[in-house]
């Protein structure tokens, strides 16, 4: 019941009136032997759940600080199996939810059926495919479905009241809204579009919208908690990793993101 697992996360943060703090984190840094630590020390510093980003070797979604993480992790032997094996560990060995963030074409070669049924088997709760547009999603969608495994789609500042509609009468388990346009990467400024973009979804649907891309330090995880339902950091926690070894800010931003819903 892996998506299930992910959809009591929401409900029970909405009851309690504070949004989740989903931290990214490159499965396989700074090296295999010590990535299962790096997502229990978030774990231990405030995670409510985690965006697990498997290594692909062309991660059009991803600025250079992810993109290095990918290459060091994939010199280092990481693999698209490898990644979701650590998925099982991350679950298993912290209690939260772990959502994989991949790319279309491994989960083609796999088959979606066989994905499905392998990320269902290791407690997947999610999946977030970084480089598909949601009608072609659908069949990936329907076989996750079937084994109970969510799936984010996206929204962006640039999506049409139509198009948004469509999406989120996809049903997906979160909207993942993009707070900034561009690859991911850190921002000196939060974006101007987070508050029009997220009233936008909140006037035609209740499904949790989650804002990531972009947010850099906690006051602007702090703005960006503000308004929806779960908050995803990512390069500057990455960038930690690859220099210290360790998510040295982890705490500040699962304070900032917890405290600003209170």
């Amino acid at each position: 019941m892996s998506g299930l697992r992910l959809r009591e996360m929401f409900a029970a943060a909405r009851a309690e009136g504070r949004p989740v703090f989903m931290p990214f984190m490159t499965a396989g840094v700074p090296d295999q032997a010590s990535s299962l630590a790096v997502f229990e020390q978030l774990a231990a510093e405030g995670a409510d759940a985690f965006e697990l980003g498997i290594p692909y070797s062309d991660p059009l979604m991803d600025g250079p600080v992810i993109q290095e993480a990918s290459t060091r992790a994939l010199d280092d032997g990481m693999t698209f199996l490898g990644g979701l094996e650590l998925a099982g560990k991350v679950q298993s060995s912290t209690g939260r939810p772990v959502i994989v963030m991949t790319y279309v074409n491994p989960i083609l070669q796999a088959g979606p059926e066989a994905f499905a049924a392998e990320a269902a088997a290791l407690g997947v709760a999610g999946v977030i495919i970084a480089d598909v547009p949601f009608e072609e999603a659908a069949p990936i969608q329907a076989a996750l479905g079937e084994h109970d495994v969510g799936i984010a789609l996206f929204v962006a500042p640039t999506t049409d009241e139509h198009r948004l509609r469509a999406i989120a009468e996809a049903g997906p388990t979160f909207i993942y809204a993009v707070a900034d346009l561009g690859v991911t990467g850190e921002r000196a400024h939060a974006s101007e579009h987070l508050e029009g973009l997220v009233r936008r979804i909140r006037a035609i649907t209740s499904i949790p919208v989650v804002l990531g891309v972009g947010i850099s330090n906690p006051e602007q995880a702090a703005a960006a908690a503000r308004l929806a339902d779960g908050v995803i950091v990512g390069s500057a926690l990455v960038a930690e990793v690859l220099e210290h070894g360790a998510p040295r800010s982890a705490a500040a931003f699962a304070e900032a993101v917890h405290t600003a819903g209170s």
